[in-house]
């Protein structure tokens, strides 16, 4: 490798001093640091510099530095393919056992039925797989309590209609027996009866499943409580004044919630036609909206009231107070807090001594209008 290196040297006045080749033709003029320089060797890279009066230069051709870089990544990247099987065979080792707790919990879920919704077992698991199996457990978890009450409701829909279907057998039976004109009408008026109490219990357990949570999603938007309750007391007019019962509104100002405006609606709807039903010939019912620091609609009607220890349960579905003779399925409350749960509100029920108070708050400040 001394052959492939050539060394010349000038003094101060530009006399060639040395020179290590004389046969290896080089510029006779040294630029300061690096140059490829052509030669009819092949090209050359040369580096000159000053060291004192002494003007230094130092060559190498091109071909022996490729040669070197070529011997040193052969040197380098020869250990490195010897290892590389071994480094494979280390990283799958690494990588399937990281995976292990994966495939783990997919077979355990792919195992599964549509039954099966108890928690995956979390022992062992790494730390880095835990916020999964905690999201996989807390669906398993709103699953089951979604099938559960869808379980609860159909179950409670059988009971329920099981009663109305049965009376509407007999009142059929009835028309059939009749024995005079009078009868056969009396029992035909009966069996309508029975027959718009049916219907109106399956509507209701229509909106019930509907207002449920897990239902499908609605766009939310904003909604002017003020004209919401207008609509519903003008609805509920004609139903007031056949039972002789004044059913007004007072609103201060327009009150903007978000919200489902029909869920709303048929909230507000139950609350107030429930209000009505219940108060007597010549009693009242005042709808009142106040924009406070949270949005309240309150109902008061001046009818007898529920005792206290009913009003815990008066929301529960097809709960009805005993004794009361009023027509009714059970579920106008239920629907209502349904409504009020989904919506972020609160429903509440108070005796004031001359008659009962339902109070809507909603938790949320009301949006800008």
């Amino acid at each position: 490798m001394e052959r492939d290196i050539v060394i010349q040297m000038w003094d101060d006045t530009g006399v060639r001093i040395y020179h290590s080749h004389e046969r290896i033709a080089l510029p006779q003029r040294a630029e300061f640091g690096f140059a490829t320089v052509p030669t009819r060797d092949g090209p050359w890279r040369v580096y000159s510099t000053q060291l004192g009066n002494t003007v230094v230069q130092v060559a190498q051709p091109m071909s022996a530095r490729r040669a070197v870089a070529t011997e040193v990544a052969t040197r380098t990247v020869a250990p490195l393919l010897l290892l590389f099987p071994f480094v494979a065979a280390l990283v799958w080792l690494t990588i399937s056992e990281g995976l292990s707790p994966l495939r783990r919990i997919a077979r355990e879920v792919k195992s599964r039925d549509a039954a099966a919704l108890s928690p995956i077992v979390e022992v062992g698991m790494p730390e880095e797989i835990q916020p999964l199996t905690h999201a996989l457990n807390d669906l398993l978890a709103r699953l089951n309590l979604a099938i559960g009450a869808q379980r609860a409701f159909i179950a409670d829909a059988a009971h329920e209609l099981r009663t109305p279907l049965t009376a509407l057998k007999l009142q059929i039976q009835l028309v059939e027996r009749a024995g005079s004109e009078e009868e056969r009408i009396a029992a035909l008026a009966e069996l309508k009866r029975g027959f718009d109490r049916a219907t109106h219990l399956v509507q209701q357990l229509l909106t019930l499943a509907r207002q449920e949570p897990g239902s499908a999603a609605r766009k939310r938007q904003d909604v002017n409580l003020e004209l919401l309750a207008r609509t519903v007391v003008s609805d509920l007019a004609p139903v007031a004044q056949t039972r002789s019962v004044d059913l007004g509104i007072a609103s201060s100002s327009p009150v903007i919630v978000e919200g489902d405006p029909e869920a709303l609606r048929i909230m507000l709807n139950n609350v107030v036609e429930n209000a009505v039903k219940y108060t007597p010939a010549g009693g009242t019912v005042d709808v009142c909206i106040v924009d406070g620091e949270m949005p309240v609609v309150s109902v008061q009607d001046s009818g007898p009231g529920i005792s206290d220890d009913q009003l815990p349960r008066v929301f529960d579905r097809f709960y009805r107070v005993p004794g009361t003779e009023v027509q009714g399925s059970g579920l106008g409350l239920a629907i209502a807090k349904e409504v009020a749960d989904v919506h972020g509100a609160t429903i509440s029920l108070a005796n004031t001594g001359h008659g009962l108070r339902a109070t809507i708050t909603f938790l949320r400040p009301a949006a800008a209008g």
